[in-house]
């Protein structure tokens, strides 16, 4: 304890660098070498939140896709035309998402007990937000050509290219709105940590350099 503040020492550069202001340089070296000396963590709050964000969010999906599965397989089977091919496609697109979200769970089971550094949590922080952004993309790409495909269908008077393209809106349209709900739960879980780290500060104390954090 110094001062008040809570102290993490990150490089012991009392023996070794004189006792004078920081430079850019040690920062640097203590920010790149945290992970490996002392990991720092985060409050169990934040990453506890983004795990059970993440399994609510796949079981969610599990659901979703089981539901498409199976109402898919009746109807593809019992109706003909372009409403065939509607369920037909649903059922083809959610065998994917059935499988993404059983290795989603699987996953979160996995990082359940675990127990991250600062930079651990940042990189899982970042790795998510990312992923959402770039699935959002992909999302809006089902929709676009599930728009051409259904009115190059119509125009030709091609029913399962009809078929198809709605199914493709239909799954783009609720897997964008899910992505959306998923990256602002993260991003507002985010924000927490980026509070914690606000309190963060690099400072030179007896033992060296290292982060101290105010209590």
């Amino acid at each position: 304890m110094l001062n008040g503040y809570a102290q993490v020492v990150l490089i012991d550069t009392s023996n070794s660098i004189p006792k004078e202001p920081l430079t850019k340089k040690i920062i640097d070296s203590s920010v790149v070498m945290a992970d490996s000396l002392k990991p720092i963590t985060i409050p169990d709050s934040v990453a506890s939140r983004r795990t059970m964000l993440n399994k609510t969010n796949m079981t969610v999906l599990l659901a979703w896709s089981g539901a498409n599965l199976v109402q898919g397989s009746i109807s593809a089977g019992n109706l003909k035309g372009s409403p065939h091919y509607f369920h037909q496609m649903n059922a083809y697109f959610n065998i994917i998402n059935l499988a993404i979200a059983g290795y989603g769970i699987y996953e979160v089971r996995k990082q359940m007990n675990k127990k991250l550094s600062l930079l651990q949590n940042l990189r899982q922080q970042q790795k998510i937000e990312s992923l959402l952004l770039l699935n959002s993309g992909l999302d809006l790409s089902y929709i676009t050509t599930g728009l051409y495909l259904r009115e190059r269908g119509t125009n030709k008077l091609n029913e399962q290219t009809k078929g198809y393209g709605g199914s493709l809106i239909l799954q783009g349209s609720f897997l964008l709105v899910f992505d959306l709900i998923q990256y602002i739960e993260h991003r507002q879980n985010g924000q927490l940590l980026n509070k914690y780290l606000g309190n963060l500060q690099f400072a030179s104390t007896a033992n060296g350099v290292g982060l101290i954090m105010p209590l």
